[in-house]
């Protein structure tokens, strides 16, 4: 056979191949509480927040770009049953100047997607973010400053654009756990804007806050401190003006990247405290799921075991108080009806870790990791649709739990926790995941628990209860 028709032929075959191995476009499932294929096959997000070991914290992913240590993970990674990943795009590899995207970062991801798709892993972009430096240009408050919130705007606009119709990206992710600040220059004009429009008046404001009129200056009114106020009307007026900041970030930078590319799937990492049965109180981040559903294709939340302190696993009591809480927050993050995934949820196992105030936590075998992590999937599968481990490897360099969340120890041998997730992505995989069927839980009182940390406390403690019964 000539050389020609050999060149011919091969070139055919490896068009089959890369056809076959093309990665279907995911969408949110008839019904809006899964997602499937373009085909309509089940499709359950399993796997990581991908970041490497050796690369300090937080990790310096693309400016440390190792392409064959990526491409190795990847088929790791598939090894597991795997089948997404979320990684940082960060202002200092990407944007570092308003309105252009940086060239060098563009290429590295480029890499990136080829090898995700050629593994068969969904990628799940999520950022800008400071991971790898933050320009000052991005310093401004994010939620206030009309410059940065165009700028972000223009990010969606360009990143989306230029991958339009991949099918290897599953969704963005706006950005890791926002939470709205408490004050700055830039939400003072606009707070007082949102009381003008509320209650027109210092007369109509004062008789809602139970104070005298004269105490108000009206078109002036300074932000209230920043405590607990248990029934504070004032208090609850600030959280909800809060939540419209939330809003209108979401909506703006959701609207831009459908602009771009209109198949594009969008969503936001949610801290878990977002649902205020944590602490509650001030320290709630605004961005209330059942208002956030709205501008998105789906809900995400992170979670780590912080019910009462740090989880330890050496106190029974203490597993069902976090799967508690951890029910808790998924229930409230599922209850708009669109798709659920814990985009970040582990604990340490293998070692015991470093703490910030120098002391070390309780060590902690491999196989309690293993569980805590297992019970958690098993507790909020129906509530949620996917998983994301917070990490893939051991990371040492870490400050957090993050040292220990791994599949792999850091010098890559698979732990426990490895070959739990693997027996969970077979379980998952091609399956489609039915509604939970809780029994009966407490509503939680978000006007209470956004003004008062006791009251939160209150609905922890009897979700618990209910926890408990209903086993």
């Amino acid at each position: 056979m000539r050389p020609a028709r050999f060149a011919l032929i091969g070139a055919m075959l490896l068009a089959t191949t890369l056809a076959g191995a093309a990665l279907p476009k995911i969408r949110v499932a008839d019904g809006g509480r899964t997602f499937v294929t373009e085909a309509g096959k089940p499709f359950v997000p399993m796997g990581v927040n991908y970041y490497r070991p050796g690369t300090g914290w937080a990790p310096q992913l693309w400016k440390q770009f190792d392409a064959e240590a990526t491409r190795r993970d990847f088929a790791r990674l598939r090894e597991l049953g795997a089948n997404c990943v979320r990684v940082f795009i960060s202002f200092g590899s990407f944007y570092s100047k308003p309105g252009a995207l940086n060239d060098e970062g563009l290429r590295k991801f480029d890499q990136f997607l080829a090898m995700a798709e050629e593994a068969g892993l969904y990628v799940h972009p999520t950022g800008p973010d400071h991971w790898e430096g933050l320009p000052d240009w991005a310093r401004a408050d994010p939620f206030a400053n009309e410059a940065h919130l165009r700028a972000l705007e223009d990010f969606w606009r360009l990143f989306a654009g230029r991958y339009r119709g991949r099918n290897v990206i599953f969704a963005y992710d706006l950005k890791n756990e926002p939470s709205v600040g408490w004050d700055s220059a830039e939400m003072r004009p606009r707070w007082n804007t949102w009381l003008a429009k509320r209650y027109g008046s210092a007369a109509v404001a004062a008789k809602a806050w139970g104070v005298d009129a004269a105490t108000i200056k009206w078109g002036e009114v300074a932000a209230p401190p920043k405590s607990d106020a248990p029934g504070s009307r004032l208090l609850l007026d600030y959280q909800h003006f809060r939540e419209t900041l939330a809003d209108e970030w979401t909506r703006r930078q959701s609207a831009a990247i459908k602009s771009a590319d209109p198949r594009a799937l969008v969503t936001v990492g949610l801290l878990q405290s977002s649902v205020p049965a944590s602490s509650g109180g001030v320290h709630y981040p605004a961005f209330r799921p059942s208002r956030q559903a709205k501008f998105l294709d789906f809900l995400e939340v992170h979670f780590y075991p912080n019910a009462h302190g740090l989880y330890d696993y050496t106190q029974p009591e203490d597993e069902a108080r976090n799967l508690a809480y951890l029910e808790s927050v998924v229930r409230e993050v599922a209850a708009p009806g669109k798709p659920v995934v814990l985009a970040e949820f582990g604990w340490y196992g293998g070692g015991a870790l470093r703490l910030r105030n120098g002391k070390m936590s309780a060590p902690a075998t491999e196989e309690q990791q293993a569980r805590w992590c297992r019970r958690a999937v098993e507790t909020t599968a129906g509530l949620a649709c996917g998983w994301l481990n917070w990490g893939f490897y051991d990371h040492p360099q870490a400050s957090d739990c993050s040292q220990l969340t791994g599949l792999l120890t850091v010098d890559g041998k698979q732990k426990a926790w490895g070959a739990e997730f693997q027996k969970l992505a077979v379980k998952f995989r091609g399956q489609e995941i039915a509604p939970a069927e809780l029994g009966p839980r407490p509503a939680l009182d978000w006007n209470r628990c956004t003004t008062s940390a006791k009251a939160a406390q209150e609905f922890r403690e009897a979700y618990l209860s209910a926890f408990e019964a209903g086993k």
